[in-house]
């Protein structure tokens, strides 16, 4: 079975907390928020379970995971818990992560800057300033940076897997063509651009292209410079592969098992999409840099109406790079990454300048890297990430008899549903099941994430979607699994 989801967004080893790296004052906090992790889910009448940091990386065999927390506009504090490896050196807060679709934020931080210097338009056609090979539009159509960035162009090629070592590795043009060695299907368009959001790695894919002819230069070293120094992110890089000697101290992938990626890490040529190097401290340093152009502060990295536009969220609540999330006295602009073995996340709020960034190097880390943000968000009382409560309705034994089986995602892999006891199991990942509630006769969910099942058992294939936040999927059953 395949991997179904990398869920924006993981132990054969055991947890060994490095030093942390904080303020005096804040020992207290860093305990509540190591001892205070919840479920994203909890069923209505039973109290949230209380978990530690710890424990839950045994549970969910995750090696090593990094958090560094923003307060008031400030780091906080950062800490490292676990090992890069088995034999392998303590995670710390300086402790090297591949960052995944992190990646992206990044990238449009980088174009931002571009559009800032007249280099770059929002709104022209990308196709003028593309060189060689230039982007499939329907007839008459045309797509624009801005729509590039928040997801709206009509792209296909939702994400990449990467390569694993010892195999070729595509140029950008081979990734965005679909052609040997490249692993992904050609990047096009194939829906009205501007009409629909649908995330597409394959458009920042683009956007990399984009931005290395318009400047005549690699695309790492554009981003150094436009975004990766100014914004004081020295220990970050868009090094594909990272170098011999850096990737003797960084965090090696992970699967759900806890088991090494054969290899070591994969090499990532979609470095806009999913090729940033960094650490939780870094990626908060990008937050503050965000935070500060969004509040007008004095030489910051954009102009205050450009990053107005990059936090105004537009089609499936999504701004120039980030989702965003306006909440009554304030605003969060978030983003998750995922890469093979790893599973990262990142949020911070514009108005009270806190935030977290979660980094992980286990396939099972985005359940903890969650977990772990809502603890910060009680920790912190912050106005959003807390556990929602959900009721459970009995699932009748014709329903459950019918949605046994195994299901596929187009383009996204596969999953099952199982019996379990008296009532379905549901497995997202390979060797990883849980239990599947009923909300309604036609709606399910779990309780590791906020993600719901639609499901139509009509004839002659079971079929539905999955919903979590602006992301959407439709599934189909496969074939019958026995009871």
């Amino acid at each position: 079975m395949s991997k179904l989801i990398r869920v924006a967004y993981i132990m054969a080893l055991l947890p060994i907390p490095a030093a942390a790296q904080q303020a005096a004052t804040t020992p207290s906090k860093i305990a509540m928020v190591e001892q205070g992790l919840t479920p994203a889910v909890v069923l209505s009448g039973t109290p949230a379970p209380r978990r530690t940091i710890e424990a839950e990386m045994r549970r969910l065999n995750v090696p090593g995971v990094s958090v560094a927390v923003l307060h008031g506009g400030i780091i906080d504090w950062s800490k490292g818990y676990g090992v890069t490896r088995a034999g392998g050196a303590p995670v710390t807060p300086n402790t090297l992560f591949q960052a995944g679709s992190i990646s992206k934020p990044i990238a449009a931080l980088a174009a931002l800057r571009l559009v800032q210097q007249h280099r770059l338009t929002l709104e022209g056609d990308v196709n003028t300033q593309l060189r060689g090979w230039k982007l499939p539009t329907p007839p008459g159509e045309h797509v624009t940076l801005r729509e590039l960035l928040s997801h709206t162009a009509g792209t296909t090629v939702h994400g990449f897997p990467g390569y694993a070592a010892g195999v070729a590795v595509p140029s950008v043009d081979d990734v965005l063509a679909g052609r040997l060695p490249a692993n992904t299907k050609p990047v096009v368009v194939d829906t009205k651009p501007g009409t629909i959001w649908r995330y597409s790695g394959g458009g920042y894919t683009v956007v990399q292209k984009l931005i290395s002819d318009v400047t005549g230069r690699p695309f790492a070293d554009v981003l150094r410079d436009e975004v990766l120094q100014p914004a004081g992110m020295t220990r970050s890089s868009f090094a594909q592969p990272l170098d011999a000697v850096s990737l003797t101290t960084a965090a090696w992938p992970h699967d759900g098992a806890g088991k090494p990626v054969p290899g070591g890490p994969h090499t990532y040529p979609e470095l806009a999409a999913a090729g940033l190097w960094s650490t939780p401290s870094d990626l908060l340093r990008y937050a503050i840099a965000v935070r500060d152009s969004a509040r007008g502060e004095k030489h910051s990295i954009l102009d205050q109406p450009v990053a107005t536009e990059m936090l105004t969220p537009g089609k499936g609540g999504w701004g120039l790079g980030l989702e965003v999330h306006p909440t009554p006295a304030d605003r969060a602009f978030a983003h998750g990454g995922s890469n093979e073995g790893y599973e990262n996340f990142l949020v911070a709020y514009t108005g009270s300048g806190d935030g977290v960034a979660v980094m992980t190097n286990g396939a099972q880390g985005a359940e903890l890297g969650s977990e772990i943000t809502r603890s910060v968000a009680a920790a912190y009382g912050w106005p959003s990430y807390h556990s929602i409560e959900r009721a459970s309705i009995p699932i009748p034994a014709a329903a459950r008899a019918k949605l046994i089986g195994d299901y596929a995602i187009p383009e996204l892999g596969s999953f099952s549903i199982t019996a379990d006891g008296s009532g379905l199991a549901i497995s997202l990942r390979e060797g990883v099941s849980e239990p599947l509630y009923a909300l309604a006769s036609d709606t399910y969910f779990v309780l590791s994430t906020d993600l719901l099942l639609h499901v139509s058992s009509h004839e002659p294939k079971v079929t539905g979607r999955f919903v979590m936040g602006t992301f959407e999927w439709p599934f189909a059953r496969e074939k019958d699994a026995k009871p």
